[in-house]
């Protein structure tokens, strides 16, 4: 029986880690895994000699050196949607804390410790004005990305009675389906922010995305809309957004990600990092990349891949040896690894192929062993990255 190591990184969820079986070995100290389950910490891929894949339990994998993992064929995993409901969760609050400035009503009962009792009811009558706020219902919602969260964000925004307008530059279509009729989409950014009470990001942290809110956004933004950031903090410009504070063109700034620009400025609320803390959340990422990072090692089944397409496919009883063959999507790959298989006289049981436009994944299933040395053959193709034999027991 073959035995699989895992390395574990940051705190992974106990449920997730209890459909581990006597085919995996999992720990800390792992020096060299085949597949690595990771939270927030960073990877770097280029560590570790025989690592397979990576498993985010989480949406975001920018502290993932994806770019390199797939110059190696190293699948990289994130688990889109587990976290959703605890960030819509905590977006909403503290919107509503916002708006009702709650916060500073909070602090001001808390000044009143020392007030006699008698006098509690007194002050607070006088004082409570102060703290009049405005409510949501009737507002406009504008959320950009419409992944998992901004999907069910912009529901939610139905729900509270708020028009709501959404944006995402690179749509997935059985997303959008799940939006409700009276979600507007826009055809364009400026279309989405420029009439907006309150702008909510969601996407995530690539390169096109870093700095995504910087001074031309905001000058877009309707003046004394109120600018919320539970995606990534490299997504807003910090600078950008001080200024415009300042200037009053923003009316305030909500952030899950602290930093000593930001903190103890009067127009910044603040979180720290507490979008996906909730132990659903963490019991679902979990589960999610465990089962992902399981399946690819056991069977070289793809779901939720950010670097590689999604492949699955069931080895029937009569299959004894699958190859994994992860190559450049260029044109000639399986007609050359069909001849190579062919020229070792196998006879191939079945091939299943899926492209991303970058990568080209197989999976060829036999009814023989098929020994290293095939593998070795594919592998001297110059546009094949890796390739992986897989047995299963008579």
């Amino acid at each position: 029986m073959f035995i699989y190591r895992l390395k574990k990184i940051n705190a992974i969820a106990r449920e997730g880690l209890a459909l581990l079986d006597d085919n995996f070995r999992v720990g800390e100290d792992e020096p060299d895994p085949h597949g690595i389950l990771v939270r927030s910490s960073r990877v770097n891929t280029d560590d570790f000699a025989n690592l397979l894949a990576v498993a985010r339990a989480g949406a975001g994998v920018n502290n993932i050196s994806v770019d390199r993992a797939t110059e190696r064929g190293i699948c990289v995993f994130n688990t889109p949607g587990a976290n959703a409901n605890a960030v819509v969760d905590l977006v909403f609050p503290m919107i509503g804390v916002w708006q009702r400035n709650i916060w500073q009503g909070i602090q001001f009962c808390q000044s009143l410790s020392e007030t006699a009792g008698d006098q509690v009811d007194g002050e607070v009558e006088r004082q409570k004005s102060a703290f009049r706020g405005n409510e949501i219902a009737g507002k406009t919602l504008a959320v950009i990305g419409l992944g998992q969260i901004g999907v069910r964000l912009a529901n939610g925004g139905i729900h509270r009675a708020m028009k709501v307008i959404g944006f995402d530059p690179n749509p997935v279509m059985g997303n959008i389906h799940m939006l409700l009729p009276e979600v507007e989409l826009a055809s364009s950014l400026s279309e989405a922010i420029g009439h907006a009470d309150i702008v909510s990001l969601h996407v995530p942290l690539i390169e096109k995305t870093r700095n995504l809110v910087n001074r031309e956004f905001i000058v877009r933004m309707k003046k004394g809309a109120l600018l919320v950031n539970y995606a990534r903090g490299p997504i807003v410009d910090e600078q950008a957004v001080l200024n415009s504070l300042a200037d009053g063109h923003l009316s305030g700034f909500i952030s899950d990600f602290p930093s000593s620009a930001l903190i103890g400025h009067e127009k910044v609320l603040l979180t720290p990092h507490l979008g996906a803390s909730t132990s659903e959340s963490e019991e679902n990422c979990a589960v999610m990349a465990v089962r992902e990072l399981t399946r690819y090692l056991r069977y070289g089944n793809i779901t939720n891949s950010v670097n590689f397409p999604n492949i699955e496919t069931v080895p029937s009883d009569f299959v004894r040896t699958r190859m994994i063959v992860i190559n450049k999507d260029v044109p000639g790959m399986i007609a050359f690894i069909t001849n190579v298989l062919g020229s070792e006289h196998i006879n191939i049981a079945s091939l299943k192929n899926e492209s991303n436009g970058v990568i080209g994944y197989n999976i060829i299933d036999m009814e023989s062993k098929v020994s290293e040395h095939i593998a070795q053959r594919v592998l001297e193709n110059e546009n094949v990255i890796r390739t992986r034999l897989i047995s299963f027991s008579p």
